[in-house]
């Protein structure tokens, strides 16, 4: 039907522009953080990319429901404003009519929005967590930048310059806190220092060149030292409790599906199945929201209605969040559906009786 193919095209060519724009505006405040993380030494520049990549599922979970909302609020403005639909609607199609042409398209969207949410988004939260698992062993001389004195745990590092490669150091300071209140603090000083790869990568190796070793003992006025020629420090890397431990958001369906008897599960698993059902309640949302007169232009709903869709997506969030504090069952999530579901069908009754409301009040008011 030629209507249908118009409709689609310009609704999935319109929701692919509003969809790659809010992509790209997320995308580049992640962009950003991350290169702040890296320019600590926190985090290898090389992998950045591969961060945001396996975190665009996690995004494009919210992205796609607001952008296909936003895109068919212009498309079907843009038709009200053009006249478009006046004409349809003297030639037998209604407004209700083009929706159900659309549902087809609408069909196919909830499957791609249930493909994010249950698979995709996991598997990339699982990648994420394993790339951010390798990056947080750095420490140590890792985090080291020239001229800066660099605080990691109990140890506090500063070299006068680096070289590129970050095997090479000169005037270096280290000092080491201890952990016991009774054994010293460690004060280390040198001309320069290689770094040694560690096979078991579960350390900072450095051989530290020419320098003095002191023995610091806090509040009281003591110290030993000694000098050296050569000094093999080796840092052992702090290890992480919840580097073993798997992130609700990164488990798969089955996985959840065993420990619904935990609230943060529970709030995860009816997030998933849920989340879809946004794309359907977009289309009943946007059909009745998009009404306007030509004089009024094809944006003067634009922003209430993306409140009240946005409103939409922070009930559930927040309905997952009282969920994970088993302040709330699992009817929660379909009781917001249905709402929103109602609240757009008497949109689209109102809008459809509101017409012959009014004659009748015209006749009467004559009579």
């Amino acid at each position: 039907m030629i209507i249908r193919r118009y409709l689609v095209r310009q609704v999935l060519s319109t929701s692919a522009v509003v969809v790659g724009l809010l992509t790209l505006i997320m995308l580049g405040g992640r962009l950003i953080k991350y290169f702040g993380v890296a320019a600590q030494g926190r985090l290898d520049a090389s992998v950045l990319f591969t961060i945001i990549a396996f975190r665009l599922p996690e995004f494009l979970t919210l992205i796609l429901p607001l952008g296909f909302f936003v895109g068919l609020m212009l498309v079907f403005g843009r038709l009200y404003v053009d006249h478009e639909m006046a004409v349809l609607n003297s030639s037998g199609v209604s407004r209700d009519s083009l929706g159900i042409l659309l549902i087809p398209m609408t069909l196919l969207l909830i499957i791609a929005e249930a493909a994010l949410v249950i698979q995709l988004t996991p598997w990339g939260n699982r990648k994420f967590d394993q790339v951010t698992a390798t990056q947080a062993v750095r420490s140590g001389f890792d985090l080291v930048r020239p001229r800066e004195f660099v605080s990691s745990g109990r140890y506090t590092i500063y070299a006068g310059s680096l070289s590129e490669d970050r095997r090479d150091l000169q005037d270096i300071f280290f000092y080491e806190r201890s952990e016991q209140p009774n054994k010293p603090d460690m004060l280390i000083m040198a001309e320069r220092a290689t770094r040694v790869v560690d096979p078991t990568n579960r350390a900072s190796v450095v051989d530290l060149i020419r320098g003095r070793r002191y023995e610091i003992y806090p509040g009281k006025p003591e110290y030993t030292h000694a000098e050296f020629a050569t000094y093999r420090l080796r840092i052992e890397h702090a290890s992480d409790p919840e580097l073993g431990t798997q992130r609700v958001e990164a488990m798969s369906m089955t996985a959840l599906a065993k420990r619904l008897n935990e609230p943060v599960i529970r709030s995860e698993f009816g997030w998933r199945l849920s989340a879809p059902w946004v794309m359907a309640l977009a289309l009943i949302l946007a059909l009745p929201l998009s009404q306007v007169n030509p004089r009024q232009g094809r944006y003067y709903r634009l922003f209430p209605a993306v409140m009240i869709f946005a409103s939409l997506i922070v009930a559930l969030m927040a309905v997952k969040t009282r969920i994970s504090k088993d302040k709330l069952g699992l009817w929660g999530y379909p009781l917001v559906l249905v709402i929103y579901l109602v609240v757009g069908l008497l949109l689209s009754r109102r809008q459809r009786l509101s017409p012959q409301a009014a004659k009748r009040i015209k006749e009467a008011a004559q009579s």
